[in-house]
């Protein structure tokens, strides 16, 4: 097979919308172009019951209620809505909330955007493998405390946080949970009940379908999650989150969901498979890369490795022919080590010799094999790495 360069390995940015969910969205931008808020006629009521399918297709695969799914415009929207949303309900009485340090920023900024009016923040350090500690989150948690927002899949290290163990410490306290899962739907098993989260995000993009819709998940029970709309309108999204949803995409986000939750087993095992042998190669020519985060609680399709000595901008300067992500990249549009990678204790310059390298559903075994080998040949002409001892 023909390698297409760019070789995309940025799947944690965005994936490649798959054929079969554009195919789904399609009538809906064509002849099924009702308002799904029009309740009179066919066509809204066509826009309506897709809509609903998406919902409950969505619902399905994290183990919740269809009722207690509400679209978003993407993950960032659901993340300010939740964060905000429960700290304007909650902040007269139970002012505290706690974030981990390696959050997206949409987390940190709308719990710093809490805290400019007049909340108390506490960001949790996390361990060296990225994980959050449970004793330190324990010990964060007080009696003022209304939620703790964790992330399932970290989008930069890939590491996958202990969810059903914060979740019950979280239930045990009292505190409700919010967890960030735009890089894990689709690619862990996720159960909002098992794991007892209270709040969920989601994305679209991120499995395949696409850009511009998201979804937020809040408990409507046992126990009931309090949350003030951000959104001033006509009440769409039980009054959650007003505004005319989009119909082809909400079909797209379901179709892309139904897949995912098809095929998930098998592509995880092919990804694991392709970035074992990627790693491998890399790592024989150059063993003094070091990987990022915890080898074993992570999700596969996301490596990302420090080249010591080597800048990341200048290494990817190197490597026009792949499209991938520097820590730098990862963190912000300005130029700066990444926060996430200086939260697991790397120093700002192994944070700036950084890559992230990501993989999906549409990468092939040909495109690692010549990405491991411009990888190795670049590293090569900048003269770094290799050790221990330029092995042997």
């Amino acid at each position: 097979m023909a390698v297409r360069f760019p070789i995309y390995l940025d799947y944690q940015a965005t994936t490649p919308l798959d054929p079969r969910v554009f195919d789904a969205m399609a009538p809906y931008y064509r002849e099924r172009f009702g308002n799904p808020h029009s309740v009179t006629h066919r066509y809204g009521w066509e826009a309506e019951a897709a809509v609903d399918e998406a919902r409950a297709a969505i619902a399905a695969l994290i183990g919740a209620e269809a009722k207690a799914l509400h679209f978003t415009s993407g993950a960032t929207e659901a993340n300010n809505l939740a964060i905000k949303g429960v700290m304007e309900a909650m902040g007269a009485v139970r002012p505290h909330l706690v974030v981990a340090a390696t959050e997206h920023k949409c987390v940190l900024e709308s719990a710093q955007a809490m805290a400019r009016r007049g909340c108390r923040l506490s960001i949790l350090p996390v361990q060296p493998s990225g994980l959050v500690d449970l004793d330190r989150l324990a010990a964060a948690i007080t009696p003022e405390t209304a939620l703790v927002s964790v992330m399932a899949v970290n989008n930069e290290i890939g590491v996958i946080q202990p969810l059903a163990e914060i979740g019950a410490l979280c239930r045990e306290r009292g505190v409700w949970f919010h967890c960030d899962a735009a890089q894990a739907l689709g690619k862990i098993a996720l159960d909002v009940e098992a794991m007892r989260i209270d709040l969920m995000s989601l994305s679209a993009h991120k499995i395949y379908g696409p850009k511009g819709v998201g979804a937020l998940y809040v408990r409507r029970a046992r126990p009931r999650v309090r949350i003030v709309p951000q959104m001033s309108g006509g009440g769409q999204e039980a009054g959650i989150r007003s505004g005319t949803l989009a119909p082809a995409l909400c079909v797209g986000f379901g179709e892309a969901v139904a897949l995912a939750a098809a095929e998930m087993p098998r592509e995880t095992r092919r990804i694991a498979a392709l970035m074992r042998d990627f790693l491998d190669r890399v790592l024989a020519a150059h063993p003094g890369i070091l990987v990022n985060g915890d080898r074993v609680q992570r999700y596969p399709g996301n490596l990302n490795l420090s080249f010591p000595g080597i800048d990341g901008e200048r290494l990817l300067a190197e490597l026009p022919e792949l499209a991938l992500s520097s820590g730098a990249a990862c963190a912000s549009a300005t130029s700066g080590p990444s926060y996430v990678l200086e939260a697991i204790g790397l120093s700002p310059a192994l944070a700036r010799a950084s890559l992230r390298i990501g993989i999906g559903r549409f990468t092939t075994e040909e495109e690692m094999e010549v990405a491991a080998e411009r990888l190795i040949a670049a590293l090569s002409r900048l003269g770094g790495v290799r050790t221990p001892e330029e092995t042997a």
